[in-house]
């Protein structure tokens, strides 16, 4: 089996509910999607990145971890274009007794519970309607997808947490109808957290949004937060 790994090294976490933690990062080429305000664009293209053979990308892997690395964070593109190779990969980890960390916003459930087995920690994205994600059309059986992800994610007891990129561009109605769906399939005791991530330096949006956005996933969570990317603030990468 092959891989195309885009890029592998080490930072700090700048998302989310482990935001800080050194993390090994193993970047896989490809991504479904082409949103606006992506910052990793050049990794999109399957045929980005080298290609590896299993074997040599988990040397690879291992001559990058060092002491004190809190998790291993598989993330793209999107790593479950290439689901296969992430399960050999995060599997080859977990042996190592590192945590597993899967960044992806779960467009496909069978890609996903392929993997899920050998991942201790899960991202969802849910995209919103403003993503420019693909064609519109089919948004709502993206959303599907995701939210069947969630629910294997939650019923495997993950460590789960949900995170939703925003914009000026998002709409309050959108993103309430949003959090609907979520919270009308898990409860809130089932998810390790839920971050409002604003873009930055593209379409960025207002505090009052943001604080309106809040207030929206509040009365269904009360831990949610409001949480921009660390790295483009300290210059990691």
């Amino acid at each position: 089996m092959k891989v195309r790994l885009f890029e592998i090294f080490t930072s700090v976490e700048g998302e989310g509910i482990l935001y800080g933690t050194k993390t090994l990062f193993v970047r896989l080429a490809g991504c479904p999607f082409t949103c606006f305000y992506c910052d990793t664009k050049e990794s999109l293209p399957l045929d980005s990145g080298t290609e590896y053979t299993i074997e040599a990308a988990n040397e690879l892997i291992d001559s990058n971890l060092q002491d004190q690395t809190y998790k291993v964070n598989f993330t793209g593109g999107d790593p479950l274009i290439q689901h296969q190779a992430v399960a050999e990969l995060a599997k080859h980890i977990q042996n190592k007794k590192i945590p597993t960390y899967l960044e992806s916003s779960c467009f496909d459930i069978d890609r996903f519970n392929h993997v899920l087995p050998f991942i201790d920690i899960v991202k969802i994205e849910f995209k919103t309607k403003d993503s420019d994600f693909a064609d519109p059309k089919h948004y709502d059986k993206l959303i599907g997808h995701t939210m069947k992800c969630l629910e294997s994610s939650v019923k495997s007891k993950k460590i789960t947490y949900i995170k939703i990129v925003v914009s000026s561009k998002t709409k309050l109605d959108d993103f309430q109808e949003l959090v609907n769906q979520i919270f009308n399939i898990i409860s809130k005791e089932s998810i390790d957290g839920f971050v409002i991530q604003p873009t930055y330096g593209i379409s960025e949006p207002s505090l009052d949004l943001l604080l309106s956005l809040y207030d929206v996933v509040f009365p269904y969570y009360i831990d949610v937060k409001v949480v921009p990317q660390l790295h483009k603030f300290i210059g990691a990468p």
